[in-house]
This record gives structure tokens, C-alpha cells and sequence, in this order.
């Protein structure tokens, strides 16, 4: 079997812009993988990072040769030594598509590559719920509707606002004065006071504060009990992350931002967090995210994926999950526009049941391309 061809597909659906990739066979067997840049700036150019990689290391390859052909887009690109999010989202992209290849030719999900499952579902948190919300009562109001799915466990984001994209603006400038903090904090206890003491509560603060006033506020969330506190820095700032990790009892998760095992090594090293949180789409693909779960567990700490892209990248997701024993929870977004989950065939994220997901066993990602939703929004074609 050799990789003959590809689709690159630029998506825009509402603030999102997701870059989904489809590698074609030989044998007529079609593979999807996603650059998980789907916010922010950047999807132009990891659409042409995805393209760069098929046309110079990917076309007419064996596609079960994937430990080969991402070694070789990681030495010789160039770039990808030391590379961002955008190099490592390129090749997160091709991954996963050869993963999706060779479990539908072989006809088991990918998973099953992996060493096999060992839980059949995962317990998924809800986000994106409070994305339009000002002020306390606004959280209050909002968190009612994941608790009323069945949601046990919810993230919001108090020092941000909501942009006229229907997505949020974090802090700028690093700072936020006293009033600021202080609605901040109040977000959160409605949030608290609405949910219960039952219901896990995760902050993301984006690392938007200087260590000593993310310190301040981190020590009064902590009466709130919080499962963790995401990005209190800046992920490559080592020492406010240990600063922060030695002063607050809240747990500390990061790692959407960082790529590879390479760039979460100095992290679990110094153990300036408790929980890693790669992603799929752009650290390096299912692979690579699987050995630095296991660089983690090593080191005694859990992983959470995190997702913030299409319903490939959730799929992506949930075939690790599937086969890693430290995975804690899993990242969703149930409430994003109806044509976000129509890109795909069966969009995992319409499977939630009470905050839970099950694990499917359909072959490769469990997922297809829905032509119709994406050929408007072809991007590129490569090979035939």
C-alpha cells in the first residue's frame, strides 16, 4: 500500500477554523487527521506545514510505517527540532491520518495498535459553557446546563471575556486590577455554589497573571476546591511554575502548549505540575502523546487530553484513552454549532450519556469525512 494523494481542508464554522487533512491510498483506504489550531491565528499556515510534509516525506510511503515516516518529518524538516505549534501540529496531522489508515485496512480501531483498551468509556468534562458569560450570576446561570446533562465535572475560565466571535479574550498585559480579581474569584464560587461540592471544578487562568498575583488568586480559589488550576504561567517559565506549585494546595495541569515528549521532559522533570495535558493535534500526534503519557506515569502524575478542534481530534482522543492507564478525564465541547459536529460522519461528542463517553470499536479513528460538509472548504490537493 502506498500514500497516493491528499485532501487539506481549511474548515470555518462560527470563531472556529479547524485544518483537517485526508491521506488517500492506493488501495482505497482514506485516513483524516487534524492540525489542532482550530483558534488563535495559525491555521493558514499549518495547512501549509501539512502540505509541505505530504508532498516532501509522505507520498508514496507505506502508510503503516509510521514510527519511520514521523521520525523522518521530525529529523528532517528542519524545523521540528525545537520546533512550535505549528511544525508539530503538521505533523500531528499526518500521524494521525496513517493511524486512521492502517486501522481501516486492517479493520480494528486504533487502539487496538496500541496494546488494546483497558476501560470501554471515559468521563468527559464539559467547556465552552461559559464562553458568553460577564458576571457571577451569568456562571451560575450557564453551568446549569451541562449539570443538567449529567455533566460531573465542568472548566470555565474567570479571567477572560467573551469576544464578539462568541469565543473569549484573555487577560492582556499580564495584569488585572483588584476589582477585576475579585470578580474573578466570585465567577468561580457561583460556579461552586450552583454545582454542588459534588462536581469537579477546573480554572483556567491561561497564564494571564504575574506569578505573585496568580499566587494571590490561586490561594483564594483554593477554598473553592478545584480539581486543578490549568496554565498558572507560562508553560516554558519553570520557575514561576515551581514558584506557584510551592505556594498554592491546588493541583496544577498544563501542556496544551508544549510539544513532543522532548518539550514536556523538563516539565516532569522538575515537577512543576501534577498533570499533563498534550494535545493530540498538535504535540506530535496519538503516538507521541502515548509516550509522554508514559514519561508522566513514571513520575507518578496523570494526563488529561486536551481538544479544542474538530470531532477528528475527539476521536483522535478517545483512542488513547482508550489504551493509557493514567488518563484522568477527558476535554470536550458539547455546545459548539451544529455544523461543527456535522464534519464527520458520527461525531463522538453525540454519544455523551450523563457525562460519560463510550469508547466505540470501530476501525481506525471510528470516523469519516462527510464530503459534502467539507469540500467547500478545500484548501489544497496533493499527488493525485
Amino acid at each position: 500500500m502506498k500514500v497516493v494523494g491528499a485532501n487539506i481542508y481549511l474548515i470555518r464554522v462560527g470563531s472556529l477554523h479547524p485544518v483537517l487533512l485526508e491521506l488517500m491510498t492506493d488501495d482505497a483506504v482514506a485516513g483524516v487527521g487534524e492540525a489542532a489550531v482550530a483558534y488563535g491565528v495559525g491555521a493558514n499556515s499549518a495547512a501549509g506545514m501539512v502540505r509541505d510534509l505530504v508532498e516532501t516525506m509522505v507520498l508514496g510511503r507505506d502508510p503503516f510505517r509510521i514510527e519511520e515516516l514521523w521520525t523522518e518529518m521530525y529529523d528532517h524538516s528542519f524545523w521540528a527540532k525545537g520546533g512550535g505549534s505549528i511544525v508539530f501540529a503538521g505533523i500531528s496531522a499526518v500521524e494521525q491520518a496513517l493511524w486512521d489508515i492502517k486501522g481501516k485496512a486492517l479493520g480494528v480501531p486504533v487502539y487496538e495498535l496500541l496494546g488494546g483498551r483497558m476501560r470501554d468509556e471515559i468521563r468527559v468534562y464539559a467547556n465552552g459553557w461559559s464562553y458568553q458569560s460577564h458576571t457571577p450570576d451569568d456562571y451560575a446561570r450557564a453551568v446549569e446546563r451541562p449539570l443538567r446533562e449529567g455533566y460531573t465535572a465542568v472548566k470555565c475560565y474567570p479571567l477572560a471575556v467573551p469576544n464578539r466571535n462568541g469565543g473569549i479574550r484573555h487577560v492582556s498585559r499580564r495584569s488585572v486590577d483588584r476589582e477585576f480579581a475579585n470578580l474573578a474569584f466570585e465567577k468561580v464560587r457561583a460556579v461552586r455554589r450552583a454545582a454542588g461540592p459534588a462536581v469537579d471544578i477546573m480554572i483556567d487562568l491561561s497564564g494571564g497573571l504575574t506569578t505573585d498575583e496568580t499566587i494571590r488568586l490561586c490561594r483564594r480559589l483554593e477554598e473553592l476546591d478545584p480539581l486543578f488550576v490549568e496554565e498558572p504561567a507560562d508553560p516554558s517559565d519553570l520557575g514561576a511554575l515551581r514558584k506557584i506549585s510551592e505556594k498554592i494546595s491546588i493541583p496544577i495541569a498544563l501542556g496544551e502548549r508544549v510539544y513532543t515528549r522532548f518539550g514536556f521532559r523538563p516539565i516532569v522533570e522538575s515537577r512543576a505540575a501534577d498533570i499533563l495535558q498534550p494535545d493530540i493535534g498538535n504535540t506530535g500526534g496519538i503516538m507521541e502523546t502515548k509516550k509522554i503519557a508514559a514519561m508522566a506515569e513514571t513520575y507518578n502524575m496523570r494526563i488529561q487530553p486536551h481538544i479544542c478542534a474538530s470531532p477528528v481530534s475527539t476521536a483522535a482522543a478517545l483512542q488513547l484513552d482508550a489504551c493509557v492507564s493514567n488518563v484522568m478525564v477527558q476535554e470536550l465541547y458539547p455546545y459548539r454549532p451544529a455544523e461543527h459536529f456535522e464534519l464527520v460522519d458520527r461525531a463522538p461528542e453525540q454519544d455523551v450519556r450523563q457525562g460519560i463517553i463510550p469508547i466505540r470499536s470501530e476501525p481506525g479513528l471510528g470516523i469519516s469525512l462527510v464530503q459534502e460538509r467539507v469540500r467547500p472548504f478545500l484548501w489544497a490537493q496533493c499527488g493525485v
